[in-house]
């Protein structure tokens, strides 16, 4: 083929500069539609239900409860001493609680009900994961009229047998 002919062919190929031009402004249109769409989409969704459920302030720290270490016997075997200090918020401080501060003793029940369950591997390996499932437990039962009257679990004591 000569030099000519194949010119000849790529013109035909081509499509004329006008129609270029429109098609791909229609394409980049799209494109651009298409991504405010998402963008869009995707700030009313945080607007709408992000926002309701948006982080609750932390409660105003009202103080510590230490409580005394207990041995738990464990499911497989063996024994915990653990130790915990409750951190309650100012509500539980102030309000009817005697002394204030937060009596204890529904803490030690759910420690003993969540960790005479462990298996002893459970206590050294899964540490974190008890202890967070101790906390949320602990938070939910001392949580009277929505308002929470512990925020933080602390471990004190924590030795295996």
């Amino acid at each position: 083929m000569s030099t000519k002919s194949k010119a000849k062919e790529k013109e035909k190929d081509a499509p004329a500069e006008g129609e270029e031009a429109k098609g791909g402004g229609r394409r980049k249109l799209l494109v651009v539609a298409a991504v405010l769409l998402v963008v869009l989409g995707a700030a009313a969704y945080l607007f709408l239900f992000a926002g309701g459920e948006a982080e609750a302030e932390e409660p105003e720290h009202g103080g510590y409860t230490a409580l005394e270490p207990i041995a738990v016997n464990l499911a497989g075997g063996g024994y915990l001493k653990i130790g915990i200090t409750l951190e309650y918020t100012a509500a539980a401080a102030s309000g009817g609680h005697g002394s204030g501060g937060v009596d204890g003793s529904k803490a030690l029940d759910i420690l003993i009900s969540t960790y005479s369950q462990a298996q002893p591997a459970d206590v050294t390996g899964a540490r974190e994961a008890l202890k967070e499932s101790l906390e949320h437990q602990i938070v939910e039962a001392y949580t009277e009229d929505g308002v929470p009257m512990v925020m933080h679990v602390y471990l004190t004591e924590y030795v295996t047998q």
